[in-house]
């Protein structure tokens, strides 16, 4: 079963997806996000990096993450790219990620490519305030990513919120089931998870 998390920016989609992964641990549970798959740019200097637009579609290498989740239906293992944002670059690193009967896949921008769409059973869209979002994302991005104030600021209403007004709040007719707030909703969290467990019932008594 593969179960697709999208929403804006600092919606609460890992917060949803921590509350999954704890719930569903017995299930054999893995994760990928769709920021491990953000394109490397090793051509350009860290300068030329940050100025790059990171909330479009072609700033991951989506082709990659849908292979990845293809391996892992068929029972093959795979190894992920690790992306630092602190050096706005994948490093040369990657982490090992074994088969295994839940895949949970998250990102912004998940839900607007129709193929990978179509790998998913299950499509989530974390709606949440605009004013909410941007406060999250600024104190993420400065406490964790090393970034100062005015830097997020001026990427959020630059490349953030336009990408976001064209590509992520329409994907959002995509979903199956939208949850406001993602993970901080424990009504919707709970109707989930579940339809989820019924989900894996059924799956489970058919391969019996």
């Amino acid at each position: 079963m593969v179960i697709g998390v999208a929403g804006g920016t600092a919606s609460g989609k890992s917060t949803l997806v921590k509350r999954l992964h704890e719930t569903f641990a017995r299930e054999e549970v893995v994760g990928l996000c769709h920021d491990f798959y953000y394109k490397a740019h090793d051509e350009l200097t860290f300068e030329e990096r940050t100025k790059l637009n990171y909330d479009h579609p072609e700033s991951f290498d989506t082709d990659m993450m849908i292979e990845d989740i293809k391996r892992l239906k068929s029972g093959l293992p795979i190894h992920h790219p690790v992306y630092s944002f602190v050096d706005h670059n994948r490093t040369k690193e990657t982490v090992l990620v074994k088969p295994a009967k839940v895949i949970i896949i998250d990102g912004v921008l998940i839900l607007e490519n129709k193929e990978l769409r179509d790998l998913m059973d299950v499509k989530i869209f974390v709606d949440t305030a605009a004013d909410v979002r941007l406060g999250r994302r600024l104190l993420r991005d400065v406490e964790e990513r090393g970034r100062d104030m005015n830097s997020v600021l001026n990427q959020y209403f630059s490349t953030v919120k336009p990408m976001h007004d064209q590509f992520v709040e329409p994907s959002k007719k995509y979903a199956n089931l939208i949850i406001p707030e993602g993970g901080f909703n424990s009504v919707g969290l709970k109707l989930l998870i579940d339809n989820i467990k019924t989900m894996l019932q059924e799956l489970n008594s058919g391969n019996e």
